[in-house]
Order: C-alpha cells, then sequence, then structure tokens
C-alpha cells in the first residue's frame, strides 16, 4: 500500500504509537532549530524591505479602458 493515502495513514498511526502521539511537532520543531544561517536569518532588515516588494507587487493584469 506504499504511496497511497492509506498507507500514509497506517504509517502515521504507526509513528504515532512507537515514538508518542507527538511525533511529528517534535520532528518539525528539530528541523527548524538546525538551521541557523542561510536566507534572511542574517540580516532582518532586508526581509522587511523584500516583502514589502514582494507585497507591492500585482498579480492581476492593468486593465485598458
Amino acid at each position: 500500500m506504499a504511496g497511497t493515502k492509506a498507507g500514509g495513514q497506517k504509517a502515521a498511526a504507526k509513528n504515532k504509537a512507537k515514538y508518542g502521539s507527538d511525533f511529528y511537532a517534535k520532528i518539525g520543531a528539530a528541523g527548524g532549530k538546525k538551521g541557523k544561517t542561510g536566507g534572511f536569518y542574517a540580516n532582518r532588515e532586508l526581509a522587511r524591505i523584500a516583502g514589502a516588494k514582494g507585497g507591492r507587487i500585482s498579480r492581476r493584469s492593468k486593465k485598458t479602458a
């Protein structure tokens, strides 16, 4: 049943039974704590500027009258 929704649900149930109900929360938190560089980690101001630029870009086409 590999690669099916039912198979994934069975695997998730087994992982939770074997390692605890917070298994996925723990591995997600571990991954988030590992990274300390890259991205906007080093320059918060650059992240703010980039986010502002992205927010200004419209995905809608310009309507011509």
